[in-house]
C-alpha cells in the first residue's frame, strides 16, 4: 500500500522530552544529565542506527535545550556544502549523518572537533553505523568512537502503537483501532511523523468540531 509523506509544515523544535524512547532510554538519560549539568562534560556522545530511530531529533533537541538556556551550538550534516569556521561561542558541536561526509565536510568536522576539545566544549555525532564501521578519515573516525557510544533502535510496532495511543491519550484524543491502522499504513511510519500528525489531527478535529475518525484524515489531507 502506497505510504502518504505528510508536510506538516510549521512543526515544533524537537525537544528530549518529545523524545519517545522505547528501547533507547539510556541514550535518552545520557543527554538529559548532559544538557542539564552546569558543567557539561567534553567527553563526545555519538548514536548511531538505523533511519526513524530519532538521531536527528535527539541532536536538535539537544540544540533546543542549549537555546532555552541562552547557549549556542555548532551544526554540521550533509547538506551544508560549505561548512562555517569553528565558533568559539558555541557550547557544543553537533554533526548529523557523518557517515555521508564528503571530504570537505570531514575536514570540517574533524576541525570543530579539535577546537572543540581544546576549549572543553562538547560533541554530540550521529551516523548510521557504528564508529569501526564508518568510511571517514581515520582520525575524524577515532575521535567519533572515543567517547560515549549508543546503538539506537528502531521502535517494533506494538511499540509505536502504545506510543501513538499514550500520546493521544495524553491529549484527551480517542483513536479507534481503525484510525491507528489507517495511519501506521497511509502515512510514514517514522514516530516523529506520526506525532505530528496527531498533533495536525488533534487540531484539525477540534477546529471543525469533530471526532479523529478516516474521513476526518481525508479531509483535512484535501483541504492542505
Amino acid at each position: 500500500m502506497k505510504q502518504i509523506a505528510l508536510d506538516i509544515g510549521m512543526a515544533r523544535a524537537p525537544t528530549l522530552d518529545s523524545y519517545l524512547a522505547g528501547p533507547n532510554e539510556a541514550v535518552l538519560k545520557h543527554l538529559q544529565l548532559w544538557v542539564g549539568s552546569p558543567t557539561r562534560s567534553p567527553v563526545p556522545t555519538y548514536v548511531w542506527g538505523d533511519s526513524g530511530a530519532g538521531k536527528t531529533h535527539l541532536l536538535q533537541a539537544v540544540a533546543e535545550s542549549l537555546r532555552q538556556q541562552g547557549a549556542s551550538a555548532g551544526w554540521l550534516d550533509p547538506s551544508m556544502h560549505e561548512p562555517a569556521e569553528f565558533d568559539e561561542r558555541w557550547a557544543v558541536v553537533l554533526m548529523d549523518d557523518v557517515h555521508l561526509y564528503t571530504a570537505v565536510q570531514q575536514h570540517a568536522a574533524f576541525n570543530w572537533f579539535v577546537n572543540a576539545q581544546t576549549l572543553q566544549r562538547g560533541v554530540v555525532a550521529a551516523g548510521a553505523f557504528p564508529p569501526a564501521d564508518l568510511k571517514l578519515r581515520e582520525d575524524l573516525r577515532t575521535r567519533l568512537g572515543w567517547g560515549h557510544v549508543f546503538e539506537l533502535h528502531v521502535l517494533s510496532e506494538p511499540e509505536r502503537r502504545a506510543v501513538l495511543r499514550q500520546a493521544a491519550d495524553a491529549r484527551g484524543v480517542f483513536l479507534s483501532d481503525e484510525v491507528m491502522d489507517f495511519m501506521l499504513t497511509r502515512f510514514s511510519r517514522d514516530l516523529g511523523s506520526l506525532m505530528q500528525l496527531l498533533e495536525e489531527l488533534d487540531g484539525y478535529a477540534l477546529q471543525t468540531k469533530r471526532a479523529i475518525t478516516i474521513p476526518l484524515i481525508r479531509s483535512m489531507l484535501e483541504n492542505e
